[in-house]
């Protein structure tokens, strides 16, 4: 009788921690809306294309539709980044992994740096795995993180310079009034197309976490990587009232601070990271960077202009930033780990 209590008791214990879990990983979500709500506003805002209000609203509706486009980016962080333990050290490990990320979303939404919250997750994922001595799957880490961290900002870069070349050529001997009115227009469907893009990245990031939660409690088999329909609904939700809620501090060192945007400048910028945005999550189900993404679209459309237009001041501290990432919050998720473990 007193072994059936403890088996129970239990059972509780973990389902609590479980739902603890989960909701740590919602609030990561939200984090996330807030701290990434201007890579898709950010340049219709600073060109007056959109109202930062009319811009937000317009976000959250379409991160929301973004969130039910697939799920194959959930099951690369959900299987395909770390392999813990199917117990409640491995549900530990997933804690510990999004307060890292969560911790460095805030620091750097604080000092106003457009940082990645996919790779503050990742790196979270990382250096508490690390701390456990649990499984890193490299392959996985090079190929679907380190990889694409490289190359989705390089694309952005020249995609976007190019993109703006070919408007610049072929708007060469139009009303520059007439082509702003018209491209402040043509600015909502590129932010309306951005803000899906982030919506079918980030929303699934934070799926695959709680699918890599239930399956190391055994509320989900190691075998089903499907991500449940329960899932799609709150991440989607939380995710579109965290970009609701605003991330002003970044807003304005992206369209601002970086160079001086115009319509045109801000469509080619947006047109060019959805673009990559779409590609990586149907074709290679990696989880880029929405952040990275955009901010070297702008620098690329930016320097058709002339390559001072472009702040590189800024650029350089946020690129720092990017390259600080994975290691600061896998620093912070490692230090969560030993903490928990410790009194745990």
């Amino acid at each position: 009788m007193s072994a059936v209590r403890s088996e129970e008791g239990d059972a509780d214990v973990e389902l609590t921690a479980l739902i603890v879990v989960v909701g740590i990983a919602l609030f990561f979500n939200y984090t996330n809306g807030f701290h990434d709500a201007a890579n898709a506003i950010a340049t219709s805002v600073s060109t007056r294309a959109l109202t930062p209000r009319a811009a937000l609203a317009m976000a959250a509706v379409m991160n929301l539709v973004g969130a039910f486009l697939g799920t194959g980016v959930a099951k690369t962080v959900g299987s395909g980044i770390i392999d813990p333990p199917k117990d409640m050290h491995g549900l530990s490990i997933v804690a510990a992994a999004l307060i890292g990320a969560i911790v460095w979303n805030l620091v750097t939404w604080y000092y106003g740096l457009p940082s990645s919250s996919t790779h503050g997750l990742v790196g979270g994922l990382i250096g508490a795995a690390l701390a456990a001595s649990s499984s890193v799957l490299w392959h996985g880490v090079i190929y679907k993180v380190v990889l694409w961290m490289v190359l989705s900002p390089l694309i952005g870069l020249v995609l976007g310079y190019l993109v703006m070349v070919v408007m610049l050529w072929i708007f060469r001997n139009s009303n520059p009034s007439k082509v702003g009115r018209r491209f402040r227009i043509a600015q909502s469907l590129s932010a309306a197309a951005m803000a899906l893009g982030h919506g079918l990245q980030d929303a699934q990031k934070t799926m695959g976490i709680i699918v890599l939660a239930l399956v190391t409690t055994g509320y989900q088999s190691a075998a089903d990587s499907h991500v449940p329909v329960w899932v799609i609904l709150l991440c989607a939700a939380v995710l579109s009232l965290g970009t609701y809620a605003g991330g002003w501090r970044i807003m304005r060192t992206l369209g601002r601070k970086v160079i001086e945007l115009d319509p045109p400048k801000g469509f080619a910028a947006e047109a060019t990271a959805a673009s990559v945005l779409y590609a990586t999550a149907f074709i290679w189900q990696a989880p880029v960077s929405t952040t990275h993404t955009v901010t070297a679209a702008i620098m690329g459309v930016g320097s058709t202009k002339r390559i001072s237009a472009v702040r590189w001041g800024v650029a350089g501290n946020i690129v720092f930033a990017w390259v600080l990432t994975i290691p600061a919050a896998g620093i912070v998720a490692a230090l969560a780990y030993w903490i928990e473990h410790l009194f745990a």
